[in-house]
């Protein structure tokens, strides 16, 4: 059995429709007269998006419900799908706490009230009946002011038991007009020595080459291969990674047919460019990370090599995974290790391994 790392996985878009439609028939009844039937719903949530703005504003539709009081339901069957059905061991939440926090309290309030939901966040992601290892990554916000963005940096050095590093997201091509006030926040988190990833060129619109600098791991990062394949030996030279997120695309109308990706692929390969393949919002897609591979795969986009490459890649790039090697090799250490005898006085591991 194969162990996965997800390391680009948002909490908005990481709850499965049919949960989301069981929560608003529950909870919601405007929401719930609204979409009576879940293949309704279903559709609306999953279907292919014009643009990438169109796209996000469907996490609105999970932030409004994600609170306090809720987190912990939805993290709960977050984490048992990707351990029952992902075969994760491992998964990097990414989120930005500020818009979990109750709308009617000012500013500064809001700010006080990040810590709070990064804890819930983080209590809730620690299930030993579901035992995968899981941090948080806070994201930035290129619709939230200043203030606030540097409080979420800030707040992310603070809790470090919970949170591996900072992102900054709201859609790439709303950077342009604070491009300073970025480059500022990830220098800022850069000397506060947190890992840093951010949404960079995933479209046309959103190529800012004064942030790849400050980036450990680039969230997306295609059009680096496709568009400004000069990029690449910088890249490498960094030791960077890109986070694809294949499924994506298709959604947000950013490529036409996933067997785009194989230049990506192909470049960043010759190029010595790590990636490692996500799901993004795996709720909004309605996949999972495991069919990603399966489908790069079967459309020619990547072959075997390369899938195990980029699976190695993941765990080596993970902000948080706390071994020196995937669980492949610990399982294959524990399999030679085992004792020659159960408990039971059955023959065990290395018994079994010598008749052989």
């Amino acid at each position: 059995m194969s162990l996965y790392a997800e390391l680009h996985r948002h909490l908005g878009g990481s709850v499965v429709p049919r949960i989301l439609w069981r929560y608003f028939q529950r909870n919601d009844s405007q929401k719930a007269q609204r979409f009576p039937e879940y293949a309704e719903f279903e559709d609306f949530y999953t279907r292919p998006r014009n643009t990438l703005d169109e796209y996000l504003e469907l996490h609105t539709l999970v932030e409004s419900v994600q609170t306090s009081q809720t987190l912990p339901y939805f993290i709960y069957r977050l984490i048992r799908g990707a351990y029952i059905f992902e075969n994760l061991a491992y998964l990097e939440l990414r989120y930005t706490p500020y818009l979990r926090t109750p709308e009617h309290l000012t500013q500064s309030q809001r700010i006080d009230c990040m810590a709070e939901i990064v804890e819930i966040v983080g209590k809730a992601s620690s299930l030993t009946e579901y035992p995968i290892v899981t941090s948080q990554i806070l994201c930035t916000h290129s619709r939230l002011p200043y203030e606030v963005n540097r409080a979420i940096v800030d707040l992310a050095a603070q809790k470090r038991e919970y949170v591996c590093g900072v992102d900054v997201a709201g859609g790439d091509a709303h950077y342009a007009e604070r491009l300073d006030e970025f480059v500022e926040l990830y220098a800022y988190a850069r000397k506060l020595n947190l890992n840093t990833t951010g949404h960079l060129y995933e479209t046309v619109d959103g190529c800012y080459p004064e942030l790849l600098p400050y980036l450990m791991r680039i969230g997306h990062g295609i059009q680096i291969p496709l568009k400004h394949p000069e990029l690449l030996p910088q890249l490498a030279a960094r030791r960077q990674c890109l986070e694809v997120c294949p499924t994506t695309y298709l959604k947000t109308g950013t490529l036409d047919d996933i067997r785009q990706l194989k230049l990506v692929f192909d470049r960043c390969f010759d190029a010595g460019v790590d990636i490692a393949i996500c799901t993004d919002n795996a709720g909004l897609h309605n996949v999972r990370l495991p069919f990603e591979y399966e489908n790069l795969l079967t459309q020619d986009v990547i072959d075997f090599r390369q899938l195990q490459a980029c699976q190695e890649a993941s765990f080596r790039h993970a902000f948080a995974w706390p071994y020196q090697q995937p669980p492949a090799s610990l399982l294959s250490g524990l399999y030679q290790e085992a004792p020659s005898k159960t408990g039971d006085g059955y023959p065990g591991t290395r018994e079994f391994v010598t008749q052989s």
